[in-house]
């Protein structure tokens, strides 16, 4: 094969993967306007439902530039031959394989960062704040960029040297010394994620003493939870979307509870919510996410492994010199369809996890108030309550609340 045509193929792979999204976002979109379903349909007023429409469609349309403007640029830098600029700089300021794959991805991170500001700020400080969501301040805003490239650079540049130095010192062999790097680190950040991550970006304390705590530490008790960490964060801080999530495993365990929820729900739709969350632990379903993980983390290495040394990869991409930080960009791409079909196998996996949460909710607890629950969280983010099914198929890691509804009514 001639690198002139595995270029071809892969903008093929960039074109076709965007018009596959963008078609099954126009059928999502035609269902915009569909009639609610009888069991949901108190959900929303007449008023509310016609807010929740025209927020989608604003959404879809803002969504629809985006990606337009994004793959443009896309195609432009690749035929524009981007990727040799780029490694022509970086080449420019050292020798080192490593440094220069450093200073290769990030040029290019930044870059995309830059380019994609102004449609951050647009999608925050205009469609958000026109629905009301927005609680964002610009100097939170500004902030989490600056955290998000810094938190990029401390973490992600020393997992990318530690990658690349696997690589010249024990060649096709790297993928089993960066799978096992990869997998230390999956396991402490599922660990300690809430206690070193989330307060660079948000304050959290322990629910207060009261009524609501004791509901829940009663619940954990009957269930045979031990449940000493639950914690509330303010994410009414950029958002009035309301979330809660468990995270960590052993004595890290713990369940994490937006503000925002524990002010629009009532107590017993936070102990159902909690009380899903606790299933997802009992049916161990973080550990088996997590060991998904790391077989399909170790998978991609292994494929990687087989062609990252091959000099096409970088040619193909109009760059002489081959390296591995280039030949990574094209595999990266190839590799777009078993990537995809993952992710569809890890989303069906996902949903069937969230029915199994949803009835082990409503065994050990209740079912109406999740029910109530789902729906009051479902109207306060003004959730699209029809979309097309193969947009749930291909995108959704939850199911719709239609669908959990009559699951729990079963």
């Amino acid at each position: 094969m001639s690198p002139k045509m595995l270029f071809y193929i892969i903008i093929s792979i960039l074109v076709i993967n965007f018009i596959i999204d963008k078609v099954l976002d126009y059928l999502n979109a035609r269902h915009f306007n569909d009639l609610l379903p009888q069991e949901i349909a108190d959900v929303y007023d007449e008023e509310a439902y016609k807010k929740s429409q025209l927020y989608k469609k604003v959404r879809y349309r803002f969504g629809l530039l985006t990606s337009v403007i994004s793959i443009i640029a896309t195609l432009l830098f690749f035929f524009l031959d981007g990727f040799q600029y780029v490694d022509n700089i970086a080449h420019s300021f050292a020798e080192s394989p490593i440094v220069v794959a450093l200073i290769f991805f990030g040029i290019i991170a930044i870059a995309a960062s830059i380019l994609s500001l102004p449609f951050s700020y647009y999608s925050t400080f205009v469609i958000e704040e026109k629905f009301g969501f927005n609680k964002t301040s610009r100097k939170t805003f500004i902030l989490d960029k600056l955290k998000g490239i810094l938190m990029t650079a401390i973490i992600g540049g020393p997992l990318l040297a530690l990658i690349v130095w696997f690589y010249e010192w024990a060649g096709s062999e790297f993928w089993l010394y960066a799978w096992g790097m990869i997998t230390v680190f999956s396991i402490v950040m599922n660990m300690f994620y809430a206690r070193l991550i989330v307060p660079i970006f948000n304050k959290q304390q322990p629910l207060e003493a009261g009524v609501l705590r004791t509901k829940i530490e009663e619940y954990a008790q009957e269930v045979g939870f031990r449940l000493d960490k639950i914690f509330v964060i303010d994410g009414s801080k950029r958002s009035t979307k309301a979330n809660a999530y468990f995270s960590g495993f052993g004595s890290e365990k713990r369940v994490t509870l937006y503000d925002t929820l524990v002010n629009d729900l009532e107590d017993e739709e936070i102990v159902a919510v909690l009380a899903h969350e606790v299933g997802h632990y009992k049916k161990k379903h973080i550990l088996i996410n997590l060991f998904a993980s790391v077989l399909t983390t170790g998978f991609t290495l292994w494929i990687l492994s087989m062609f990252v040394g091959n000099p096409l990869l970088s040619e193909a991409l109009n760059v002489s010199q081959p390296s591995f930080h280039v030949g990574l960009v094209a595999f990266g791409i190839l590799f777009t369809p078993i990537s995809e079909v993952t992710g569809l196998v890890m989303n069906y996996l996902s949903r069937k996890f969230e029915y199994q949460a949803d009835n082990y909710a409503k065994t050990t607890y209740a079912g109406p108030p999740l029910i109530s629950a789902l729906k009051k969280l479902s109207k306060n983010s003004l959730s699209n309550l029809t979309p097309h099914p193969a947009y749930v198929f291909a995108h959704y890691s939850h199911p719709t609340l239609l669908q959990r509804f009559r699951n729990l009514n079963k």
